[in-house]
């Protein structure tokens, strides 16, 4: 029988590598109440090609919760309902670069958004980030060397909240910043906003597309994060003059709406309060399980190792000591019984190989300590075998 899910599971190992939810966590009950009650009010009309810009009652429902969870809400018109973030990505890149494009990223930065990137014929420049964000001073010098080339970047690509790989969350003064340098240079910023809803200590600060300049900033937001990946469901805030270009596009033309029932059942979903339910059951439990990772991380990593647990999202960045490459602990962290993502994938260039990424989502509290525990005897093991010592 072919599968029906992405994750593969590998007996015997706890895999902090992948970035998925627990399917105990998944609303299943109340979208199948909403998707009866979508049926039931709009018939086979639920079913038929949708308006390109994406169902009208979903839209306003998204504007109505960003005006609670952003600085500023958009205006219809400024949102376009899209198939995931990853699709909201690759529209953008089909509509507003062109071969040979100039596209930056921050570094380390996410690694799927990387390939859709790579996708394209564009040419990929990274710059620095710290536990702040992208280094604006950094940033400008790279924008510098590209005009001495003759070159210019057209779209600049980052996930200041809750960054995915490293948890960090970019501070207002920084997405301010960030959103002067864009407008300052003519480059389109995508900002990667999927974790807004998964803020466990304070709510997130304000978007850049909240705080930037008119034109500067796409916002990508996402529902498989806050409600169920397997519903394909996103949007993005852009300006909207971007927006009537993005969804007078010929996928659009063509297909009408993305996922329009699914649309109308997620509005549904928020129109009959299941959907602060869900995010409110959902922070409580990733809130745990990232505790419950950070104390086992305390408890069992050795001396050298250094981490700092996210204020939300799902993934927890660690630093192995010098010399230690994440890569090379990796067969003998599955032998111990647990895997994750070396860091170093992450990177375009230059990568910290001493860095690693854990995914808190998918495992129960106790099962996150084991899986500490594993890691902090699969390291101290590996820094013996390359200090000369034998290990069992």
């Amino acid at each position: 029988m072919l599968p029906i899910v992405q994750i593969v599971h590998r007996p015997g190992i706890l895999d902090l590598g992948w970035g998925h939810p627990d399917l105990a966590l998944l609303p299943a009950a109340a979208l199948q109440r909403a998707t009866a009650t979508v049926l039931e009010r709009y018939g086979a009309s639920a079913l038929t090609y949708g308006a390109e810009r994406g169902p009208g009652p979903l839209i306003e429902w998204i504007c109505a919760r960003l005006a609670h969870t952003d600085a500023r809400a958009p205006d219809p018109v400024d949102v376009v309902i899209t198939a995931g973030a990853s699709q909201a990505l690759d529209l953008l890149c089909t509509l507003c670069t062109s071969p040979g494009d100039t596209v930056i990223v921050e570094s380390p930065t996410y690694h799927l958004a990387v390939r859709i990137l790579r996708d394209r014929p564009l040419e990929l420049v990274g710059v620095p980030s710290d536990a702040d964000g992208v280094d604006i001073d950094a940033l400008e010098i790279v924008l510098a060397r590209l005009a001495q080339r003759g070159k210019r970047a057209r779209m600049l690509y980052c996930v200041p909240t809750h960054h995915n790989p490293t948890g960090s969350c970019m501070s207002l003064e920084r997405r301010r910043a960030l959103a002067a340098v864009a407008a300052a240079y003519g480059i389109l910023l995508v900002e990667d906003d999927v974790y807004r809803e998964l803020s466990y200590d304070a709510p997130a600060p304000p978007s850049v597309w909240s705080v930037a300049p008119p034109g500067a900033v796409v916002r990508i937001g996402s529902f498989s994060k806050s409600l169920a990946p397997g519903l394909r469901l996103g949007y993005l805030t852009a300006d909207a003059s971007l927006a009537q270009r993005l969804i007078g596009s010929g996928l659009l033309d063509s297909g009408g709406g993305l996922n329009p029932f699914v649309g109308l059942t997620v509005a549904e979903v928020g129109a009959a309060g299941d959907f602060d339910a869900t995010v409110a059951r959902l922070r409580a439990a990733y809130r745990e399980r990232r505790d419950a990772l950070a104390h086992g991380l305390r408890d069992y990593l050795p001396p050298g190792c250094r981490f700092t647990a996210p204020g939300g999202g799902f993934f927890q960045w660690v630093e192995l000591p010098e010399g230690v490459d994440a890569g090379e602990l990796l067969p003998r962290a599955e032998q111990a019984g647990v895997s994750y993502l070396p860091g170093s994938r992450f990177y375009l260039d230059a990568p910290r190989r001493n860095t690693l990424r854990l995914a808190f989502s998918l495992y129960p509290p106790q099962q996150l300590v084991e899986a500490a525990r594993r890691l902090g005897k699969a390291i101290d093991d590996h820094i013996r075998f390359i200090n000369g010592y034998v290990t069992d």
